[in-house]
């Protein structure tokens, strides 16, 4: 028992380890709150599409500023905001679907990130952790800005709950209440790119939409209810943070990937043996039957 409390406490001693252990807990609360209603709306290649989609954005932030990472948050937010509110324009205005103009964006943004960061000659050390996560590098900075844009994103879903349940699940309802449904719906949106960018520092571009889907999607096996599951989501995606990085301190791992092995680990443990939905129970009735 001393041995497991002594595991637990020693990485504690480092203040980088406590600053990446608040900044996992703070993202995986945040991604899994908004990424319920990813989940529950379809949406999981848009959180994954604006991830990459910010590319651009961060590399022009770079070319300004150097490898500071205050400017490139900044930089990568008001691309991320503009990217969203642009695929829901493509998609309202030119009457195609949602996932068509997602993939028009998502490829010219890409692109254009692409090119601008190929002209960027020692990048593959000063982009790297956006790229690829790096949470213990996380500052005092870093922090603040994770929790100020974290408690925003909470705050709005908690006082429009209401409105963002109706705008999501009953649009005929939402219409006859009179509902500023595509105003909700564009802010939607723009929290869902602010929670991208908050979490980009720990898990990066190539695992983000892990952060986003896998928690909410473990609640969603677990219950059924909006509010319940988002706050079983939220702890999962603390949860997995926590363990993803404890891992990567004993094991030598990347902590991004760390985080999202955590929690695809409890997915796929919440898939097998959840009670009465889970694969192993489905499989126990059809041998009683």
């Amino acid at each position: 028992m001393n041995g497991l409390l002594d595991s637990l406490i020693a990485p504690l001693a480092y203040p980088f380890m406590v600053r990446g252990l608040l900044a996992v807990v703070m993202v995986g609360v945040v991604c899994a709150t908004v990424g319920t209603y990813v989940v529950l709306r379809g949406m999981a290649f848009f959180g994954d599409a604006l991830a990459h989609a910010i590319l651009p954005g961060v590399v022009v932030g770079y070319l300004v500023h150097g490898s500071a990472r205050g400017p490139l948050f900044w930089w990568g937010l008001g691309t991320a905001v503009l990217t969203a509110m642009g695929i829901g324009a493509i998609g309202k205005g030119a009457r195609l679907k949602q996932d068509t103009a997602i993939g028009i964006i998502f490829a010219g943004m890409f692109a254009l990130g692409i090119g601008l960061l190929s002209t960027v000659r020692s990048y593959a050390v000063d982009l790297a952790h956006f790229l690829f996560g790096d949470v213990l590098g996380v500052s005092s900075t870093d922090l603040l800005l994770m929790a100020v844009f974290s408690a925003l994103v909470l705050l709005t879903v908690a006082a429009l709950f209401k409105e963002f349940l109706v705008v999501s699940f009953d649009p005929i309802l939402a219409a006859t209440l009179r509902l500023p449904s595509t105003f909700l719906n564009y802010l939607m949106l723009v929290l869902i790119a602010i929670a991208i960018v908050v979490s980009l520092q720990t898990v990066g571009v190539a695992l983000m939409v892990a952060m986003l889907v896998t928690p909410a999607a473990t609640a969603y096996l677990l219950t059924r209810r909006l509010l319940p599951m988002m706050v079983v989501a939220g702890f999962i995606g603390a949860l997995s943070g926590v363990m993803g990085l404890y891992l990567s301190y004993y094991v030598s791992v990347a902590s991004g990937a760390a985080i999202v092995m955590v929690c695809t680990a409890l997915f796929l443990l919440v898939l097998l043996f959840v009670p009465r939905r889970g694969v192993v129970w489905a499989q126990r009735r059809k041998q009683e039957e």
